[in-house]
This record gives C-alpha cells, sequence and structure tokens, in this order.
C-alpha cells in the first residue's frame, strides 16, 4: 500500500482545485465558472501566486496557452484578463 501525504506547498501559494469529469458544454462552463469563482475568492484575500489544477485538460490547455479571448466560454476570458 503506497500512502500518499498532503505537502505544504512553498510559502504564499495558494491552490485551486477544480477536479470533476465533463463531456458537454454546459459541464465545461461550469468547471470554468468554479474556477473563475476560485481564483476570485484567492485574488481578493490577496493572493497572486496562485497554481490551478483540473483533471478537464482541454480547459488547462486553453487557459495556459493563452486562447481565451478566442473561447466561447465569457468565464475563461475574464480568467485570463
Amino acid at each position: 500500500m503506497t500512502k500518499y501525504r498532503w505537502q505544504f506547498r512553498n510559502y504564499g501559494w495558494v491552490k485551486v482545485n477544480v477536479d470533476g469529469s465533463v463531456s458537454t458544454f454546459k459541464s465545461r462552463a461550469a468547471i470554468a465558472r468554479a474556477l473563475l469563482e476560485g481564483l476570485k475568492f484567492a485574488w481578493a484575500k490577496g493572493y497572486r501566486r496562485v497554481e490551478i489544477e483540473s483533471d478537464n485538460s482541454v480547459l488547462v490547455a486553453i487557459i495556459q496557452n493563452g486562447l481565451g479571448a478566442n473561447n466561447n466560454y465569457n468565464e475563461i476570458r475574464l480568467i485570463q484578463e
């Protein structure tokens, strides 16, 4: 049996984790909204070093590659602003 233990990140960093399976337009939009709300919460608390985690590889790729401006999801455009 392998034991996994949460490890403390570098000081000053927080993580927003929005895991969940998606396959439909609404589901992806819901995860983008959850990510946006998590980021807004972290930013409101003064954190600027925020790591995001999601098992939605399409959403992560869109954000990492700066493709939010050309995306149909308002939430993704707002994340990248």
